[in-house]
């Protein structure tokens, strides 16, 4: 086997996409072709530099790339049974269900915010539906399926996230603004975990 054999991971999507030379909007490059196969190297944010067949190296909006899965398994192997998404449907409606009534318990003032980011930890649920074709998240193998209507395939794998975030270095206080602040009405947003 070849070892530099081009390896794409992901694909343009179906409408093609937009280039740039580099992570900076100001800097527009060629347009990609639908589907065209692509091998992710870096990401800076939402952008993904990418590497195609013919060695052109370019940036992209990396949320638009679709992910293919792992390499399919050997041809010797005897074919498996196709999986069924009703039981993968029925654990999405039930993360569903329980996302809610911690929604409604927290709307009514039954939980506080930091109750309901306790019991919400670690819930994950995905679920898109778009005429016949399916994407769904099942939590038990940790991966995203497809479905056609017909049959239930593992779309793309995923990484779980750490129970625990990882830490971040202490940052340096902000320097004082030199205008008076204004007072308002709303709290302001927190961002990250508590």
């Amino acid at each position: 086997m070849d070892e530099f054999a081009f390896r794409p991971t992901h694909v343009a999507p179906p409408t093609g996409m937009a280039t740039w030379a580099a992570p900076d909007p100001a800097r527009p490059s060629a347009r990609l072709d639908p589907l065209l196969p692509l091998r992710l190297i870096t990401g800076q944010g939402d952008w993904a530099q990418v590497l195609c067949a013919n060695g052109w190296t370019t940036w992209v909006d990396g949320r638009l790339l679709v992910a293919l899965p792992q390499p399919p398994p050997a041809a010797g192997g005897p074919p498996a049974r196709t999986a069924d998404p009703r039981p993968a449907l029925a654990e999405a409606e039930a993360a569903l269900a329980r996302y809610r009534s911690l929604l409604e318990d927290l709307a009514a003032g039954v939980l506080d915010l930091e109750s309901f980011r306790e019991r919400a930890r670690g819930l994950r649920i995905g679920l898109v539906a778009d005429g016949e074709e399916l994407w769904v998240f099942d939590p038990v193998h940790d991966r995203w399926c497809y479905c056609d209507g017909l049959q239930l395939q593992t779309y793309a794998a995923t990484d779980r996230p750490s129970p625990q975030p990882a830490l971040s270095p202490p940052q340096a206080p902000a320097p004082a603004s030199p205008t008076p602040s204004v007072r308002s009405p709303y709290a302001p947003t927190r961002t990250g975990e508590p």
